[in-house]
């Protein structure tokens, strides 16, 4: 089964903070073979903060754990915890 990291974002915060994200997420994600899917949030009935919903894919849950463990992927997330504020929780499954 693939592992997705599910990200639900608020409105960024920090622009700069979320290109420095994206620069050192590239070489991490393609490592790891990741797929971002940028999801219609639909209706965020119980969400007060949330404005985007993001998933990302990859082959296996393991992979999944593995690249949130990585410690470049501990760097990168710095930046993404202070462009906006988000959760993220990894799953096991298939998403159509």
């Amino acid at each position: 089964m693939k592992g997705y990291w599910i990200i639900l974002s608020s409105d960024v915060v920090d622009a700069e903070a979320l290109q420095e994200y994206g620069r050192l997420w590239a070489p991490i994600g393609e490592r790891y073979s990741a797929k971002l899917k940028v999801l219609e949030p639909g209706a965020l009935l119980e969400l007060h903060t949330t404005t985007r919903v993001l998933a990302v894919e990859f082959a296996s849950y393991a992979q999944a754990k593995a690249c949130y463990n990585d410690p470049a992927y501990t760097e990168a997330k710095h930046f993404a915890l202070r462009a906006s504020r988000r959760e993220l929780i990894i799953i096991e499954g298939n998403l159509a």
